[in-house]
Order: C-alpha cells, then sequence, then structure tokens
C-alpha cells in the first residue's frame, strides 16, 4: 500500500468516508421511516417503498448487511489513514491519525449523515434500499454466519429473535396519533375521528334525552290536544303511552299521520295501529356497539332501560352521530343556554347539563364516572337535596346553588379555582 501514491490513497479514504456516510444514512432512514406511510406507498405501488419493505421485513439480515459494510469500511479507512499519517509525520502520525480519523468519521460519517436521514427519511432510505438489496444478495454468507451466531446469543437470553413487536396501535396510542396529525389532518377531521374513538368510552346514558325531558304522546289526553302536538311538534318519530312513559305503547311516524291529520281522520285507536314496537336499549350500552346496534335492526330511536326495566331516557341516531360530527341542527334561539358565562368568570349552568358536555365546553374535569348531570353531580355531594342556597367544592371547582324546584337543582353557579 506505501508503494501507491499519497494522492490515490486520500481519494480513496474519501471514498471510504462517504460509504460510511452512506451505511450510516441508510440505517438511521429505513429505521426512521413511519410504517403506516409506508404500508401506504407499498399498496400504492411505490418501488421505493415496496423494496424498503422487503428489507425491514428481514430485520436480522439488514441490520447484519448495514453493519458489517460499515464496519469494514471503517476499519480500511483506519488502516489508510494510518499509513498516510505515518508517511507524513512519522510515528506520531499514528496519534494524528486515530484522533484525526475519529473526529472526521463522528461528523461526516455517522452525526450528520444520521442527522439527515433523520429529517429526511424517505429521502434517504428509498434509493438506498436498491444498493441494500444488492448488497444483501452479495454479502449473504458472512451476514447469515454472523446473524446466526448472533441469533444464537438472543436465545441464550431467553429471547426468540423470530418474534417481533406488534405494529398494532391500541386506542390511545391511535388517538395521539391523530391528534398529532397537525396541518396534515384539519381540525374538523381531527375531531370527527376522536368521536369515533371516543364511542367506545361514551355510553347511552351519556347522550340520551333523560326521562323527565321526554316528548310522547299520552293516549289518554283528549284527542284534541293530541292532535295539536302533533301538528306543532318538530319530531319525526314520538313515543306514544299511556298515563306515564313507563307504560309505552310503541313509537309513532309523523310520515304515518301526516295524511291522517290533513284529512282530520285521526283518532286514539287509529294512533295506536300507527305504532311501530318501542326498540329497548339496556342502559350503559357503548355508543360504538349501539350504532351497530341501530344499523342492524334499521331504527333510528331506542328506549334506554335500567335493570329493572324501567325507562330512563330516550337515544336517537342523530345523538349518536353528534358525538362524531357535532351538532347536526342549529338549537332555539329561545332555548335558554346552558352555560352562561358571567363577568367574574364564573358560569351559571343548567342543573340537567351534562358533566360530559360541561368538561368539552369549558375544557373542564369535574368527575364524569358517577352521576350524568350537574344536578346528580351536586346532590350525590351534599347526600341531599338542598332547601336554598348552598355551596360546596368539588375537586378544583366551586360550587353554589342558586335554584332548587321539584327535588331537583335546576341551576347552579361554577366556579374554576385554578
Amino acid at each position: 500500500m506505501n508503494s501507491l501514491p499519497i494522492g490515490y490513497l486520500l481519494a480513496f479514504l474519501v471514498f471510504l468516508i462517504i460509504c460510511s456516510a452512506f451505511f450510516s444514512s441508510s440505517e438511521t432512514g429505513l429505521l426512521s421511516l413511519n410504517r403506516y406511510r409506508l404500508r401506504h406507498l407499498q399498496r400504492e405501488g411505490h418501488k421505493g417503498a415496496q423494496r424498503a419493505g422487503r428489507l425491514l421485513n428481514q430485520p436480522d439480515r439488514l441490520l447484519g448487511t448495514i453493519l458489517v459494510g460499515n464496519n469494514v469500511v471503517n476499519i480500511l479507512a483506519a488502516s489508510i489513514a494510518t499509513v498516510v499519517a505515518v508517511d507524513l509525520w512519522g510515528d506520531a502520525g499514528v496519534a494524528i491519525a486515530t484522533t484525526g480519523l475519529t473526529i472526521i468519521l463522528l461528523i461526516f460519517g455517522e452525526i450528520t449523515p444520521k442527522t439527515l436521514a433523520a429529517l429526511r427519511p424517505e429521502s434517504i432510505a428509498f434509493p438506498a434500499s436498491r444498493l441494500l438489496s444488492l448488497l444483501m444478495f452479495l454479502l449473504y454468507p458472512v451476514v447469515w454466519l454472523t446473524s446466526a451466531i448472533s441469533n444464537g446469543l438472543i436465545r441464550l437470553l431467553g429471547i426468540n429473535p423470530k418474534e417481533r413487536a406488534s405494529d398494532a396501535l391500541s386506542t390511545e396510542e391511535l388517538r395521539s396519533v391523530v391528534r398529532e396529525a397537525g396541518d396534515d389532518l384539519p381540525g374538523e377531521h381531527q375531531d370527527m375521528l376522536l368521536g369515533i374513538l371516543d364511542l367506545e368510552k361514551v355510553t347511552v346514558n351519556d347522550v340520551m334525552i333523560p326521562r323527565n325531558e321526554i316528548i310522547g304522546i299520552d293516549l289518554n289526553d283528549e284527542l284534541d290536544h293530541i292532535v295539536w302536538q302533533l301538528r306543532t311538534t318538530t319530531h319525526t318519530r314520538l313515543p306514544v303511552y299511556r298515563d306515564n312513559i313507563n307504560q309505552i305503547i310503541g313509537v309513532v311516524h309523523m310520515r304515518q299521520i301526516a295524511r291522517l291529520l290533513t284529512l282530520n281522520k285521526l283518532t286514539h285507536a287509529v294512533l295506536e295501529a300507527a305504532c311501530v314496537e318501542p326498540y329497548f336499549i339496556p342502559e350503559d350500552t357503548a355508543l360504538s356497539v349501539q350504532l351497530l346496534n341501530f344499523q342492524t335492526h334499521k331504527k333510528r330511536m331506542g328506549i334506554v332501560v335500567d335493570e329493572y326495566g324501567d325507562i330512563e331516557g330516550l337515544v336517537t341516531l342523530e345523538d349518536i352521530l353528534e358525538e362524531i360530527v357535532g351538532e347536526l341542527s342549529d338549537r332555539e334561539q329561545t332555548q335558554e343556554p346552558d352555560i352562561l358565562q358571567q363577568d367574574d368568570n364564573s358560569y351559571d349552568i343548567d342543573g340537567s347539563a351534562y358533566i360530559r358536555e360541561i368538561n368539552k365546553a369549558l375544557d373542564w374535569n369535574l368527575p364524569s364516572e358517577g352521576p350524568k348531570t350537574l344536578n346528580g353531580l351536586i346532590t350525590e355531594i351534599l347526600e341531599s337535596i338542598p332547601d336554598g342556597s348552598v355551596c360546596v367544592r368539588i375537586g378544583r371547582y366551586l360550587v353554589e346553588t342558586l335554584e332548587t324546584r321539584d327535588n331537583r337543582i335546576v341551576k347552579a353557579r361554577l366556579t374554576s379555582l385554578d
């Protein structure tokens, strides 16, 4: 090697440093690829993605090829650098070559190419996969031997080298991926995807219309009053019952009786005959399950019942869809808002407001594991129904009851203590 001109040796040394940079960047680039985007590109027929995917499916051979190549290059570079340095500076050249080459390899062979590959993994990994595929074929005997020895050592540690960690994402991990999608996913789409993921945690109790707010038809009412109800209702389906909602007979669709209303031919018997059998839903059914049940049974409305068969409320397909896409219809302008902000940054909140909706609207963390409404939460904390104004602290929130009527808290004022 001493017989070669120093210029040739230096040129070869530069080439070896470039090779070292190639192996370092290709390793980082391949391992930094987004696996889900990679699979998408593979399905789209991207050649570079397909080659990279095949390499990543053989991690032991891939890493073996890169490490064998990188080590051979670095050792050869160290040898040439030492020869050149000794030729130029004598015995002191060994120390100079070791120090100088270490710094050069760190900067140009490791840190810079790996940083670049981490920032632009696809730009590095896809082109590099072509040459790595060839090297894997050429170095197969060496890689096979080194991999066999390495796998044997791994087995001694009680680990099966063929076992690979699953790439499947849990619900919480998928939720984090959606939140961190950034500008690649519009905010509205993020909210919809998160709403779908939240369906597993939310039950029909959280979104149902509570029993005391159900609007229905009592067959024991006078016919004129029933006709007035049917003509003025804004709902397309109404439960029909006798005396109280627990005595439900069925559900009537306005389309079935619109013609009879127009011709003034509606009677109690005709209305009862037009009812379809009510569809009952057990309380605490997850919304994800109920959405599929609505689809399976071709239903759009269900009656929520407890373990004793008593009616707890009513839930519609629209209520579930609103958990995904938000409000589907505007609230009536005459309806009093559930949450009213005051000048002192406190909030007057309707007692029937759902705790989930309060937390979502104000970014609060009121406990939502037990009672579903603010009235239920305050009553549970007090263990009684207050006769007048009462103050209580719930976690980080100060609660003052403002109005109590009919054995329930109608309105309360809440203040965050943060």
